[in-house]
Parts: C-alpha cells; structure tokens; sequence
C-alpha cells in the first residue's frame, strides 16, 4: 500500500521504503563481505507511543523513530523489524494487541494486512519480546547488529534497543549507524518527491500567513494560520519544529517560540516578521523562514538588511554544487552581507580581513543551515568527509562541515540580526571594534532580524530550490499589497497543481 491521508494530498508510494531496504542491504554487504553477512541480521526498533508525564492522556500524535521509518515506512507504535543481510528478507513484528484495543482505538488488524501495507516478506506477532530472539535462532542467525545511534547536534544517543536473548548472538552496536545514516544523508527520488510536496505545502502556508498578516495581530495567531493551511490543505499532521513567529525585536532570537518567549508578541505597524515553520508530511521535513515587513512596505533600513540576506542566500544556491565544502559556503554568505553592511556604513575595513576577525558572526552567529531529511537538523553532518566541528563563532554553529553531494537535501538560511549582546560584546574587543560604526549600527538596534531560509535539492546539472515564495523586496511588496483575497479555494487549487509536479 502506498501512503495518502485522502485524495487531495500526496500519494507516498511503498517502494520508497522498499528502495530504502535494499540500499541498506548493498550497503551492508560490500561493508561486511560475503561470508560476514551470512548468518547476519539488521534488528530495528519502532517508537512508542507516550503518555503526557503520569496520565494516560496522549500528548500529540504518535509520531514514529526516523531510522525505524527510513526502513520500514511503519505508522504504527511499538513495532520491531529484522531484515537478514545476505537474502535480503524484511520482517516486521508487530505488537499482540489487547482485544480491548478493538474497543478503545479501532479495528485489529491481522498478520497479511501489515504485510500487504508495508510489502514486507513476513509478519509475525510479538508476544513479549521473546518472539524475536525465538525466531532469529529458527534463522541460526549469529551475527545482530543494533542500532546506537549519536547526534551531533544535541549530544543525545538513541540507544540500542534492549533485545531479550540478545546474549544468544554476536551483539555490534557500532556498525549499523555510519551505514544507514550515510544512506539517509543522500536522497532518493523518492523521498525527494515527498519533501518537495512538503515544502511546497511550508511555501502556501507562509504565502497565507504573509498576506492575512496586519499590525494588532497577535504572532501566535499567524503560527495558528500556519498550522490550519499545511493540515487542512496539505494533510500534515506533523509540524518539522516548534514553530518561530517573531516580529519586532524578537526577530533576533534564533529560537523564539519555545516555552520562555512563546510567540505572544503584538505585532506593531513597521514590525519586520520573520516566520521560520515548516510542516512535515509522512515524516519528511521542511524548513522555510520567510522575512518580511507586516504593513507589506519595507523602510530604508529594513531593505538594507533584507537584500544583504537575499544576496547571500542566492549566491550561496548558485556556488553550492557537489564537491563544494559546506564551510567555504557559510563564510562567502557572511562575506556578502558584511560588504552589504560596509557599503551601507555599518562597517569599515577590508571585508576580508572582517570574516577572518569572525566580525560575520556578530551578525550571523548561527549556521548557514543543515541537512534536512526525516528530521529537520538530519543525521550525518559529521561523517564522511566532514572537517572537526569549529571552536570560532559561528563556525562553531555549523551542524555539517563535510562536502556537498548529489541529492544532498540542505537548508540554505544566511540571516543578520542586531543582537545587543553580541554588539556589545564586540564592541568592547579591540580587534572586532576596528571594523564596526557604533553610531550606524545603533540606528538599527531593536529592530531584530531577517532570515531567508530555503530547502534545497544539491544537483550537479543545477541545484534544485524546493521553496516556492517571493523573495526580493519588489516580489513582497507587490505579493502582500496586491487587491486579491488569499482564500482557502484558491490555497485548494495552488495545492492541487502542486500534486502535478
């Protein structure tokens, strides 16, 4: 079975998952040898479906673990899979469910309705866990291989599951993650087309959240916008993050929206707002910041900012190519707006001289953006070929450093904000303060920031930009003033050309 939540949404097709295994299994193969891969199964575990802290009220939609989905493609919770690495064989175990599930949360469904959806070879019922190490000893398996899985971004580990009878066979715990994520950094056409629907569906709801957007409105407001248009029209269910609707001043906090600033700002006449949101559809992400001003006219000032970002964000689409360092890319973004900032007088120097001083990080302290997959900061930015993470600012913030490749999907997200702090700081050092006009860079304090951020598909014969908005201050202006009424018929309709593409 394919995936759609209803006819007017994307039709996921089942042989992405099954691309996904038998890359697994290749990968697995040429890594082991032949005669290591006999005997030798790929043990994942599914997420489970959790409560909100001590209730049994469910929080949010169960949404599953993102190497488990990579394989399987699998919605439902506590699921596990085995695929056998020299036959290629796929098996899900599913969980023996409660008969007072059929009560409480719908239909049981059988062994051969699993197997069809997700065109496994087999599915067997996992009773207590036990199931899995009976069967894996019926297939004289020796050799399990579990993923434990690090991330780069937060420090956190996904812990290799806890197989019951694991002490049976020849336990590795390190092989499996190097392999799939690598797999899971470059994209096939298939999850391509998924991402593109998603991201498409990101650009219509920030295209309703641009044209609906007034002074007094409150930020939260235009967050819940966002939400109804990706899900009414786009089916997603899912936002990729926690949403960033700031305006003003709070354009300058690179994660507004969490808990101690949770979008509830009034929105005033002059307001630049930055919208970083994205939905994801079938677990695939997008990510798509949108800057603009909420009267639908830009000042002086603000398009000083805005095309200083704009440049960078279009020069950095147009020089990111395959065999291109991702790092050589965030300082050419920071070089095109410090010479933005210095022909507008906020600094002087050679510009040059400024990016080597880390003068761009000032403006620009967070990453140039990341890969983007099944979760939106994806796996994998430090494999490969990656360089050392930076200890200088804003290098630092870099979540890859590796060299581009074909059907790499990254984010491309240059920004510069007026952070007091961090002018502050500057200020007071002797070697940044040579390079910077505190009277001019006064003018623009308080005024937060922009972001321009778009999904892109890294391709040899011409990068491909998944976002689809307006953009240069010209496009803004005449999209935001122009008499038509941005009705939900008409998002229905830009949707359903969407779903041509």
């Amino acid at each position: 079975m394919s995936f759609q939540l209803s006819e007017i949404t994307y039709k996921v097709p089942v042989e992405l998952f099954i691309q996904n295994r038998e890359r697994l299994v290749q990968s697995a193969r040429q890594n082991l040898g032949k005669e290591k891969s006999e005997n030798s199964v790929i043990v994942l575990q599914g997420g489970i479906e959790k409560n909100r802290y001590n209730t049994d009220a469910e929080d949010l939609p169960f949404r599953q673990e993102s190497y488990f989905f990579w394989t399987f493609g699998v919605h439902e919770s506590e699921f596990w899979g085995v695929i056998d690495v020299s036959t290629g064989k796929s098996t899900l175990f599913a969980p023996r469910l409660d008969p007072s599930y059929a009560i409480w949360d719908g239909k049981i469904n059988n062994e051969e309705f699993f197997k069809n959806k997700y065109c496994v070879d087999e599915v067997i019922f996992n009773d207590k866990n036990t199931t899995i190490s009976e069967y894996l000893k019926t297939q004289r398996t020796k050799n399990v291989y579990l993923l434990r899985a690090d991330n780069t971004d937060s420090g956190n580990i996904l812990e290799e599951p806890k197989l019951t009878g694991s002490e049976s066979f020849n336990v590795d715990t390190k092989f499996l993650y190097p392999i799939i994520a690598e797999l899971r950094v470059i994209k096939t056409e298939h999850e391509i087309g998924v991402m593109r629907y998603a991201s498409k569906i990101a650009s219509e709801a920030h295209r309703a959240a641009m044209k609906n957007v007034r002074p007094g409105n409150f930020e939260y407001q235009m967050e819940s916008l966002f939400r109804h248009t990706s899900y009414f029209h786009g089916g997603c269910r899912h936002l990729a993050y926690t949403c960033i609707s700031a305006s003003g001043c709070n354009s300058s906090i690179l994660h507004y929206g969490h808990a101690n600033a949770p979008n509830d700002k009034q929105i005033k006449d002059g307001d630049m707002c930055l919208f970083d949101m994205g939905p994801e559809y079938n677990c695939y992400a997008s990510d798509i910041t949108t800057s603009f001003p909420c009267n639908g006219k830009f000042t002086d000032k603000q398009k000083v900012v805005y095309n200083a970002v704009l440049a960078a964000n279009l020069e950095v689409l147009k020089q990111a190519k395959p065999g291109v360092r991702w790092t050589d890319m965030h300082l050419l973004a920071e070089k095109i707006i410090l010479e933005h900032l210095k022909t507008a007088g906020l600094i002087v120097g050679d510009v040059n001289e400024a990016v080597a001083a880390r003068v761009g990080a000032i403006f620009m302290p967070h990453g140039l953006g990341h890969l983007i997959g099944l979760d939106v900061h994806d796996c994998g930015g430090y494999l490969g070929d990656a360089t050392p993470r930076s200890t200088e600012p804003g290098l630092k913030s870099l979540r890859t450093t590796r060299t581009l490749k074909e059907n790499m999907v990254i984010t491309i997200e240059p920004g510069c904000y007026f952070i007091d702090f961090l002018i502050d700081q500057a200020l007071a050092d002797p070697v940044k303060s040579k390079f910077l006009v505190k009277s001019e860079i006064d003018k623009y304090r308080g005024s937060g920031g922009v972001r321009i951020e778009d999904d892109v598909v890294i391709r040899a014969a011409g990068n491909e930009n998944l976002s689809d908005l307006p953009r240069t201050v010209e496009e803004i202006e005449s999209f935001m003033n122009k008499g038509d009424e941005w009705t939900d018929s008409k998002i229905a309709q830009r949707v359903k050309d969407h779903l041509k593409i």
